[in-house]
């Protein structure tokens, strides 16, 4: 595949974990022998390839950080970045300063690392337990201050709301602990039981909040968040202001992102592809699959609704050179009744309620 001149996002996927959280349906694999050393080869080896000018890289996974500082920075070595460069990574509070571990916040600050997202999902250690979370809240706390003393003040902390033995209580104590902690952006994501993973075999055992708890613990997250200052831009995603993931709005926005890796999926020059879900297969120099046409006007609307500024009718104009449908129009007005929808002269958006049933509320606007 040949990139344009024009800069777009990367998305490095490193399908690597030192073991499988009991929720996870993401596709990661434990080290061995040289698979990491063989895997980043492997994505320098299409990075080089792909050429391409990048305003923004985010590292994903598994367990980015495991691939340790050096590596992380050989695959920096093969990026041609803007010079405003958002750069994620994901880590593990686990991995990152332990004395077995070859990971350092300063090394990879070094090499352009400016953007940090830790794997909370609670700061109840008990709830953390449930959730097969090695580290511990104070673990957490500690790599946390590891990043800001090397010079990453962006840090991005991951709640998880509806898990097993979570109450507002507990909930509201995990938002006093980002508030705490200078986190800059919250990700806060309701559990979902996806099929295949231990949690799923145990579903029926799991000590839940029942639906309507859940849905009552996402609007006590929409709350506490905006009392510590973090304002909502999406459905799952809170910031301080100008801290929103530049990365993932581009996902949202429908613009185009290259994505390398096992299971990496891609939108570019038009087109939806993606690497098979193996490693094996991405080592050996498999190509992506699947050429499917993305960005279309019902793609466009669904994405740009799950954020709070909603579908903004001249952003819709530019793009395909009309109007939003007039029966999406008058279906949303429709919802705004019930307090589902916002209705402006010039955008449609969601409110809380709606981004609660955001599914069955897109749907029936694009029916």
């Amino acid at each position: 595949m040949t990139m344009t001149d024009k800069a777009i996002g990367l998305y490095l996927h490193i399908p690597f974990c030192k073991g499988k959280c009991p929720y996870c349906d993401f596709y990661s694999v434990i080290p061995h022998g040289d698979l990491l050393d063989d895997y980043t080869a492997a994505l320098c080896g299409r990075l080089d390839e792909y050429g391409g000018i990048y305003n923004s890289v985010y590292f994903g996974g598994g367990t980015p950080s495991l691939l340790g500082s050096a590596r992380i920075s050989e695959i920096m070595f093969h990026i041609t970045r803007t010079p405003d460069c958002e750069v994620t990574l994901e880590c593990n509070p686990s991995d990152t300063g332990a004395e077995n571990s070859d990971f350092d916040f300063g090394a990879v600050a070094e090499c352009g690392v400016n953007r940090i997202s830790m794997g909370l999902q609670s700061a109840d250690n008990g709830e953390r337990k449930s959730l097969g979370r090695r580290a511990g809240c104070a673990e957490a706390e500690r790599a946390i201050s590891r990043a800001k003393k090397a010079g990453i003040e962006n840090i991005s902390l991951d709640l998880m709301l509806g898990i097993p033995g979570q109450t507002a209580e507990s909930l509201k104590s995990s938002v006093d602990f980002c508030r705490r902690s200078g986190a800059k952006h919250i990700s806060a994501y309701i559990l979902k039981i996806e099929e295949g993973t231990p949690f799923f075999r145990r579903r029926n055992s799991l000590l839940l909040p029942d639906e309507d708890e859940t849905c009552e613990l996402y609007l006590n997250a929409v709350s506490e968040l905006e009392k510590a200052g973090f304002k909502q831009y999406e459905i799952s995603n809170f910031s301080q202001p100008g801290f929103e993931s530049r990365h993932n709005l581009k996902y949202w926005h429908c613009e185009e992102y290259l994505g390398i890796g096992a299971a990496a999926h891609s939108f570019a020059g038009g087109k939806r592809f993606f690497f098979e879900r193996s490693i094996d297969g991405f080592i050996a120099g498999n190509p992506p699959v699947g050429d499917g046409a993305g960005g279309d006007p019902d793609e466009y609307v669904m994405l740009a609704l799950r954020l709070t500024e909603g579908l903004i009718f001249e952003n819709y104009q530019n793009r395909f050179g009309s109007s939003v449908p007039e029966k999406l129009v008058l279906r949303a007005k429709e919802l705004e009744k019930h307090g589902l929808t916002k209705c402006a002269d010039k955008s449609i958006s969601l409110t809380v309620q709606g981004f609660l049933v955001s599914n069955s509320v897109i749907s029936y606007l694009l029916e």
